[in-house]
Formats: C-alpha cells, structure tokens, sequence
C-alpha cells in the first residue's frame, strides 16, 4: 500500500493526466506546493513500487497498478467532499478538510460513508431534514454563545 505522501502524488499526477493527458514535474510540484526535486525523487518511488513507468527525461505514466489506486483516491476524495457537503460544512472548508482527514479514514469507513452518501441521495427530504437539524443546532450554539 502506498504511503499517504505516495498517496498524494498519485492523486495529482492522476488527475493531471485524466485532464491534460500527462503530468510533468513541474505541474507536479506547483500542485502540492514542493521543490521539483522532491517530484523527481517521489516519481522514481513510485517507478520502484511499480505506480508508474519513470524514463529519465523521458517523462512517466501510471502502470495499470497506478491508474488503479489513483481513480480510488479521486473517488475517495470526491465522495468526502461530497459528504462533507451533505452534512453541511461550509464551502471554504471542505477542501482543507478532506486532505487532513482522507489519508486516515479506513477503506471500510469510506464505504460507509459511500453507504450514507446514497442514503442521503436517494431521497431529497432526507437532506432537507438533516440541514433543518443542522440549523437549530446553529441557533443553538449561537443562543449558548451570547448568554
């Protein structure tokens, strides 16, 4: 299993490639804030787990074993941002959320989450009745906080 650094790049450099085709170094480290050289070093990794097909100065792409991981952590991400929503949390924060929480949740737990997900999905009053929970517990917290 890859480690959640590993993690992170095979999310990037998946992505890069589903939406540009490839996924060079330098997009790679503009992406996850880092010095191309920590790419470089992360990429001949990933060649030696057998994530990617690495040539020197060549460039790279996923092995089947890469594409494999990288669509489930897309969806992985995805699915937390989507629950994320669901239960309300603001749009500035969801993003910061998911990368502190996604790397250690269980496989199970995020199938869970799937589960509640389409729980909520398959009927909209559902989530008309979760975010009227959600807002008398704001009025809540806001009534505790002026006394």
């Amino acid at each position: 299993m890859p480690t959640p650094s590993m993690e992170d790049y095979i999310e990037i450099i998946y992505n890069l490639i589903e939406s540009k085709g490839y996924a060079r170094v330098s997009a790679i480290a503009e992406a996850l804030d880092v010095h191309p050289s920590s790419v470089t070093k992360m990429v001949q990794k990933l060649d030696k787990d057998q994530y990617l097909d690495y040539e020197k100065y060549r460039g790279f792409v996923l092995t089947s074993k890469g594409k494999k991981i990288g669509e489930r952590l897309v969806f992985r991400h995805e699915l937390l941002e989507e629950f994320l929503e669901i239960i309300g949390v603001n749009d500035e924060n969801i993003y910061d959320d998911v990368e502190g929480i996604e790397h250690h949740l269980s496989w199970n737990s995020i199938d869970r989450i799937g589960d509640l997900v389409n729980y909520f999905k398959d009927d909209d009053s559902r989530v008309k009745d979760l975010k009227k929970v959600i807002k008398e517990s704001d009025q809540q917290v806001n009534e505790t906080a002026e006394k």
